[in-house]
């Protein structure tokens, strides 16, 4: 991974997405020697997104499970046909 100081990023921010596009590599931002911030392009970000938000499903869906909160697959099946129509 990429690192550069945050001036570098308020002198060549143009230079610096220029590559971000083309490398597709993160860019990890520091201020003061100390991580800030990462920069990413927008399809690995979207990505990281997508990711996440099954994970999260996943999650809830164990949660559920954990707390008794299920249901017989016959009826699941038959609320889905409903939520379907």
């Amino acid at each position: 991974m990429k690192t550069e100081l945050v001036t570098t990023l308020k002198r060549q921010a143009t230079k610096l997405l220029k590559e971000l596009r083309e490398e597709k590599e993160p860019v990890l931002i520091t201020e003061h020697g100390k991580p800030s911030a990462y920069l990413v392009d927008v399809d690995h970000f979207e990505h990281i997104q997508r990711k996440l938000s099954l994970l999260e499903g996943l999650a809830r869906g164990e949660k559920a499970i954990l707390e008794g909160r299920i249901i017989p697959h016959a009826e699941a099946k038959e609320r889905m046909a409903r939520w379907l129509e």
